[in-house]
């Protein structure tokens, strides 16, 4: 498949809107990425243009954003890049939208402390039931 996979670090912009679908759950959210250059002549760091994108997280990854993400917070975000053009009450609009893969916070900027979720379609303990364990012949006496 010919799709175009991207890697972006920014901070997350808005508050993750959570949904039950009947695909499934999904989060989305508004990432923030600003550019960042040094001007060598004020020997200062300065922001650049400021790009947004719209991450959509679905399944277990949505159901984890939910509870993971605040707005602020820098992260790390991996997945499909969609760019789309539409015409709405007259006007022309572009999102550029993520479909993610992974989502992490930016541990170079911070700590954050990882909790496994257990799956709900994940059987925690052995689904066989225990048996008896088959009798073992006696053992005879050597004559």
């Amino acid at each position: 498949m010919n799709e175009t996979m991207v890697t972006v670090v920014g901070n997350v912009a808005t508050t993750p809107v959570y949904r039950e679908l009947p695909s499934g759950p999904v989060a989305r959210f508004r990432l923030a990425v600003t550019a960042r250059y040094f001007d060598a002549v004020k020997n200062t760091w300065n922001d650049g243009h400021t790009n947004f994108f719209t991450v959509w997280a679905r399944r277990a990854l949505g159901s984890n954003v939910q509870g993971s993400l605040a707005v602020g917070e820098p992260v790390i975000v991996q997945g499909r890049l969609k760019v789309r053009d539409e015409e709405r009450g007259g006007q022309h609009w572009t999102s550029a939208d993520i479909d993610a893969q992974t989502i992490g916070h930016d541990l170079s900027r911070g700590t954050a402390a990882f909790r496994r979720v257990g799956r709900a379609d994940v059987p925690l303990t052995d689904p066989l039931p225990l048996r008896e364990p088959e009798p073992q012949p006696e053992p005879q006496p050597v004559s």
